[in-house]
């Protein structure tokens, strides 16, 4: 049995609904804590190589009472850079002195200081899921991969909205739920077109655009506007094969590869930073429509691992390349 005292004052009677109410509140604030404690966070950084920055890091986290679950860093000898992604939780979570919870911006505030002293690039991110803005034409595999590995949970991000300029695949869409918003393009309306798209991230509080079998060349602009938070998936194996019908020219030089390539977009068509990238092997016995089948693959499978690794912050840029923390 479990007694409830309150403070109240003398004379004061305790009701049975002003009792349940007590431990209602109580129970609230102990599960409210309880969160707090267990947050998560992910920092990620780059900075020059030099002794000292990781005993920096994990001071900055264990003086504040914190755990590290996931710890990895890359030291690139070519640039003379260091690359660190570290995961961290538990009792620093909860501000004890403020009563309060520990925010990724309070954190990022707090570790000025130390990134200033070692030159470090840095973001500290909370354990937010990351919603999509997911743009598609008239083909519809990688968006079906999608929204399975979303429905199943293991996505590790929310689609948010699906945006096309067609409307081939808003049954698709509607079917799983997710609102699908038809914005035609035309060379005329080009600019309008990507004036809205704007709109749509910022109204659906987008953190990625993900281009899954997109038919449209984004302009410089936008291109520049989205660095570092739009994914495309090329049909093709980079580099090489571009245009159209990349799997005919492989067909035609008789490949025993094929593949697809996941990618940062940059105002360089299919130039920008690689993230991830599957292959097949194939053989002679395979036409172009056999080809086109195992690409779709290859394409639903390198774009989702693509998305899932960025949206859990184990994506770090290093100029036209990246470190991909798997």
């Amino acid at each position: 049995m479990t007694t409830v005292l309150e403070s109240r004052p003398v004379g004061a009677v305790a009701t049975p609904a002003a009792a349940a109410t007590a431990v209602t509140a109580e129970a609230a604030a102990t599960q409210s804590i309880s969160e707090a404690r267990t947050a998560e966070f992910v920092l990620t950084l780059a900075c020059p190589e030099r002794p000292g920055i990781v005993r920096a890091v994990t001071a900055f986290l264990a003086d504040r009472g914190f755990d590290i679950v996931e710890h990895q860093q890359f030291d690139d000898h070519v640039s003379g850079n260091l690359y660190l992604r570290t995961a961290f939780t538990g009792g620093g979570g909860f501000d004890e002195l403020n009563q309060q919870a520990v925010t990724a911006e309070g954190l990022t505030a707090e570790f000025a200081a130390t990134a200033g002293e070692f030159g470090m690039h840095f973001t500290i991110h909370d354990g937010r899921p990351q919603r999509l803005l997911v743009m598609v034409s008239k083909f519809g595999h990688c968006l079906n991969d999608l929204i399975f590995r979303w429905r199943a949970g293991s996505l590790g991000a929310e689609i948010a909205v699906v945006v096309s300029n067609h409307e081939d695949l808003r049954a698709m869409a509607e079917a799983a739920g997710l609102p699908f918003i038809h914005v035609p393009v035309t060379a005329a309306t080009k600019p309008e077109a990507e004036a809205r798209l704007l709109e749509l991230i910022a109204e659906y509080d987008a953190d990625l655009v993900v281009l899954a079998r997109y038919m449209q060349v984004l302009s410089n602009g936008l291109c520049t506007e989205l660095r570092g938070r739009a994914i495309n998936i090329h049909h093709s194996f980079l580099p090489g094969f571009k245009g159209a019908k990349p799997y005919h020219q492989a067909y035609d030089r008789g490949v025993k590869l094929v593949g697809a390539t996941a990618h940062y977009v940059t105002p360089e068509l299919d130039e920008g930073p690689i993230i991830e990238q599957e292959v097949f092997r194939v053989d002679h016995s395979l036409d172009p429509d056999a080809l086109v089948t195992v690409g779709r693959d290859a394409e639903s499978q390198a774009l989702s691992r693509a998305v899932k690794w960025h949206c859990q912050h184990r994506v770090l840029l290093n100029n036209t390349r990246t470190v991909v923390f798997r």
